[in-house]
């Protein structure tokens, strides 16, 4: 899809950049439950943008919706710069979906799945041919690729399920909690594809579980909960909202601890560690404002580390801290790293 149909979005540079996904006041219920309630939505195009939201919020549906697979109640809604409602089949045209379950058929093989796929997208024997042997080399599936698709592991699966979705040559993609249930080495290959999917101006509309998986690939990420956006923004700027971060100074003489302990009045102590806890945004101004304080007043930490919320932090704080709605769970995240 040309980029020149595109509705486009200001950068804050004054250029122009396109957008392939708008939503503005996305609505939908059944019944009397309402899961998305007035959702206003900007993805540029080229970029990874990430819904998240406990179990049950609405994440799901938004993509079921965007990706014509079910109608809104209501909603002013472009994709690939289509109109969804007037034009559902150019939309088609310019997304490819990869959702929650698989859509590998196990009873054929890896290269039957992409050639079946390609006659579904009405390709030519020998293009469907062609596309199906540089995706199955591109996803280093060549060598499985005359094994039935049962006998791949999850991450194997993963993989032809998405280069199933590329046989079409999407420009917007919806991943639907792609790497559920895989093992941390695959949920990295996985992140390396899309990273590599979007250096390609591939655009990735990822919904996600893992809270670090958001961090690592989103540029811009929107919090669902009880049907609305509670927050988006990037990584970064959603964290600053949520108070809590501090730098930590720890010491091994006692009296030096008790010095610094005596002259920063707003540091929190813990005499058993001879640790110093105190407030800080993690800016450079204020790292270099007390390491400039130590300096002067001959003190010296043997150890300084800075603390700052991460998106469980804002996770929580968004959506209703560790006691999350009734029917609901809190979403799982992936171990931190050791350094940040």
């Amino acid at each position: 899809m040309p980029s020149s149909v595109m509705p486009t979005s200001s950068t804050g540079h004054g250029d122009p950049s396109p957008v392939a996904v708008s939503t503005v006041g996305l609505r939908k219920s059944y019944g009397d439950k309402t899961v998305l309630d007035g959702i206003d939505l900007r993805i540029p195009a080229g970029s990874v943008f990430a819904l998240l939201g406990p179990n049950g919020a609405g994440k799901t549906t938004a993509v079921k919706i965007l990706s014509t697979l079910i109608t809104a109640d209501a909603g002013d809604l472009h994709v690939g710069g289509h109109d969804l409602t007037a034009d559902p089949q150019a939309v088609r045209a310019a997304i490819g979906v990869t959702g929650q379950f698989s859509a590998v058929d196990g009873l054929i093989t890896g290269e039957e799945n992409m050639l079946l796929m390609a006659d579904l997208h009405h390709l030519s024997k020998s293009e469907g041919r062609r596309v199906a042997a540089e995706l199955l080399e591109r996803f280093d599936l060549v060598e499985a690729a005359k094994k039935p698709a049962s006998t791949y592991s999850g991450g194997m699966k993963r993989r032809l399920d998405i280069a199933m979705t590329l046989v079409g040559n999407p420009r917007i993609i919806f991943l639907d909690e792609p790497t559920t249930g895989l093992d941390p080495r695959s949920r990295h290959n996985m992140w390396q594809i899309i990273r590599e999917l979007v250096t390609g101006g591939v655009t990735v509309f990822l919904t996600t579980q893992y809270l670090e998986e958001a961090d690592e690939l989103a540029d811009r990420i929107a919090v669902l909960n009880d049907g609305r956006i509670a927050a988006e923004g990037s990584a970064d700027e959603l964290k600053r909202i949520v108070p809590g971060g501090h730098v930590r100074l720890r010491f091994t003489d006692p009296t030096a601890y008790q010095s610094a302990a005596a002259a920063l009045r707003e540091a929190t102590g813990d005499d058993e560690a001879l640790a110093l806890q105190i407030p800080s945004g993690g800016s450079q101004r204020e790292l270099r404002s007390i390491l400039d304080w130590l300096d002067s007043a001959g003190i010296e930490a043997d150890e300084l580390t800075v603390h700052t919320p991460d998106l469980d932090d804002v996770f929580f704080a968004l959506t209703g801290g560790t006691d999350p709605q009734p029917g609901r769970s809190s979403l799982p995240s992936q171990p931190k790293e050791a350094v940040r």
